[in-house]
């Protein structure tokens, strides 16, 4: 799939080998090619609220980003907190695992020049995207375009058609946060206690067994 802001289709036509597929903004619809691996959709089936999140200064580590780009993120609706928003003065964001895998994903495509409004569609892509979808996906891109891949057939045709001068291995990324905040705390959202180095794989475990 191919992500550009415009919400058009355009680009590489759709293959019959499952891609790679250039992901584009505006809603799902018909306007949207559905190879295979496009999103089915948001996950409607996960718990509300999540159990447990991170406040802002731990997600900023995890992700290697600053407080202030976390902020502003966060209040121009890039990257919001799902697990709780702040709620005036006094209150504390608190974000998931996946928010902090996105926020590692966001500043990666700005340190190489992806616009701005294709970060914005790539994220929501992301959001709608399954767990172990994420796991599988490669995101390609040549600065202007962004697109999706879930193969190294799809990345190697990808190189070859010239179409993508970076990547980032989603897989990589979540790894990469995983590692992290198991060394940091996060927060129970019933309780408000602290755990301390809690691994996020458990939160993957427990979503992969409601699947089943």
């Amino acid at each position: 799939m191919r992500i550009t802001g415009d919400g058009t289709t355009g680009g590489t036509p759709a293959r019959s080998d499952g891609g790679p597929y250039p992901l584009h903004g505006g809603s799902a619809g018909a306007a949207r090619r559905q190879p295979e691996s496009t999103p089915v959709g948001p996950l409607g089936g996960e718990p509300a609220p999540q159990q447990v999140g991170y406040r802002g200064p731990t997600a900023c580590a995890a992700a290697g980003i600053t407080y202030r780009q976390l902020d502003y993120w966060a209040r121009t609706g890039l990257v919001e907190p799902s697990v709780r928003p702040a709620y005036g003065s006094g209150t504390q964001r608190l974000y998931s695992f996946r928010d902090v895998v996105v926020l590692k994903i966001v500043k990666r495509f700005l340190d190489t020049g992806v616009a701005l409004q294709n970060i914005r569609t790539t994220v929501q892509h992301l959001r709608d995207r399954g767990f172990s979808d994420l796991e599988r996906m490669t995101l390609m891109s040549d600065g202007a375009t962004v697109y999706e891949c879930t193969s190294p057939d799809q990345v190697v045709s990808l190189l070859q058609g010239g179409q993508g001068v970076f990547g980032i291995a989603v897989g990589v990324v979540w790894r990469d946060v995983e590692n992290a905040l198991s060394q940091l705390h996060g927060e129970r959202v019933d309780t408000g206690e602290t755990v301390v180095g809690r691994n996020p794989a458990d939160e993957l475990a427990a979503r992969r067994n409601r699947a089943v």
